[in-house]
């Protein structure tokens, strides 16, 4: 896979936005790195819009000479935390960051790891994963990484397991999945003592453009608001940001000597507006932004992009069903039609009580029992009553479940 690695100049915290300002009427919509070979032909189309009216300086982005990584990873290197987005089902993004983790981790082994994946309640299970004292897959279980983050673990395994093999510190940087929603609902001030205590006393609110940009989002969903809801869901995500951020400035405090590489959704990141500024403010540590594609260009958002191809993750073996949980039992909703359930002579309402001997009480537990499956690889699913089905898998590329608050 090829990497591009663009440095903003470096006025770029002060520079105006790189996105052209026009008319409302001219408007064609924010360019996407993908469609940034395209900026040349658009200035020039716009020229003479541009010269009847008041235009910021146009900056351009060389993509002839893109920065070697050598001397990205030695600008990366001079800061004590560097932040790297990601879109969460971009396998493209996550190799991205394994690369940057591994190159700093050559430069200076004084480094540790901050993920959005994993909740800080079970901090001291990522810790027994990364000192070999128990198998991934009893990490996974007992880190509650499916019901509490729920993207195909398979996007992440080279990086937990690069972290593994070289005893890297993994920080659970993540609130507990209920703290963020229940703010949503209620405020700050209906957490409980053992919620709040994951939060410093004082929270500087969200700034105005971190606002403008939450706005966004929650109109795109939440077309019945009531009054009051768009406070608490910008309270909500204060919380998330801040919970992090206290997360990663603890270990940044606590282990003077290291840097961290911080991994987590780029709207935490960029800007610098949610989790960036909480751990410089708690720390007074210096900080780098780096994003991948897919973003839209924007001033101030990062300090560097990284250019590669989208990729996607080879097809997962499935079963070819969809579950229903209720009472502590999984059962078949639907079957797929010719999908491997189906072939195996499964039905809809059939009991899923065990996979290849292991006891089944949720829909996680079936996602954590398949995860590492491919098509064509044989499972035996135990239906109760001592019947037992051997499946071979089918193939198709995993759906990706969105992380929840």
């Amino acid at each position: 896979m090829e990497t591009v690695w663009l440095r903003f100049p470096s006025v770029y915290r002060r520079a105006p936005a790189l996105t052209m300002r026009l008319p409302r009427a001219a408007m064609i919509g924010a360019m996407r790195l993908r469609d940034i070979r395209l900026l040349p032909a658009f200035a020039l189309g716009c020229l003479s819009l541009l010269q009847a009216q008041d235009a910021a300086p146009l900056h351009a982005v060389d993509l002839a000479t893109p920065m070697a990584i050598d001397k990205l990873v030695s600008q990366l290197a001079a800061k004590r935390v560097v932040f790297v987005g990601e879109f969460h089902d971009r396998y493209d993004h996550h190799l991205n960051q394994l690369e940057i983790i591994k190159r700093l981790y050559a430069a200076d082994p004084n480094l540790a790891i901050g993920v959005e994946y994993l909740q800080q309640p079970f901090q001291s299970t990522v810790d027994d994963y990364i000192a070999g004292r128990i198998p991934e897959q009893q990490f996974l279980r007992a880190s509650e990484y499916y019901p509490g983050w729920g993207y195909d673990y398979r996007l992440y395994a080279p990086i937990f397991r690069f972290a593994h093999d070289n005893k890297i510190p993994v920080r659970a940087l993540n609130v507990p999945k209920s703290m963020a929603s229940q703010v949503g609902k209620t405020g700050l001030a209906g957490l409980s003592p053992e919620q709040r205590a994951y939060l410093p006393k004082e929270i500087p609110p969200a700034d105005d453009a971190y606002k403008a940009r939450l706005r966004s989002a929650f109109e795109g969903h939440s077309a019945k608001a009531k009054p009051g809801d768009f406070d608490r869901f910008v309270e909500a995500q204060v919380t998330w940001d801040e919970g992090m951020a206290t997360s990663a400035a603890k270990y940044l405090n606590d282990n003077p000597t290291h840097r961290m590489v911080i991994l987590a959704g780029s709207g935490h990141i960029s800007y610098g507006s949610g989790i960036p500024k909480r751990v410089a403010r708690q720390t007074q540590a210096s900080y780098a932004i780096v994003l991948s594609s897919g973003e839209e260009i924007e001033a101030d958002m990062a300090d560097y992009l990284l250019l590669t191809p989208k990729q996607n993750l080879l097809p997962a073996g499935t079963l070819g069903i969809t579950m229903e949980e209720k009472d502590g039992e999984v059962r078949i909703k639907t079957l797929s039609p010719g999908g491997a359930a189906e072939k195996a002579g499964l039905k809809k309402g059939n009991l899923l009580a065990e996979i290849d001997g292991q006891r089944v009480k949720s829909i996680a537990d079936v996602r954590l029992m398949l995860w590492d499956k491919k098509p064509g690889d044989r499972v035996k699913a135990g239906l109760g009553k001592d019947r037992v089905v051997e499946i071979e898998l089918g193939g198709r590329r995993a759906a990706m479940t969105p992380a929840k608050p």
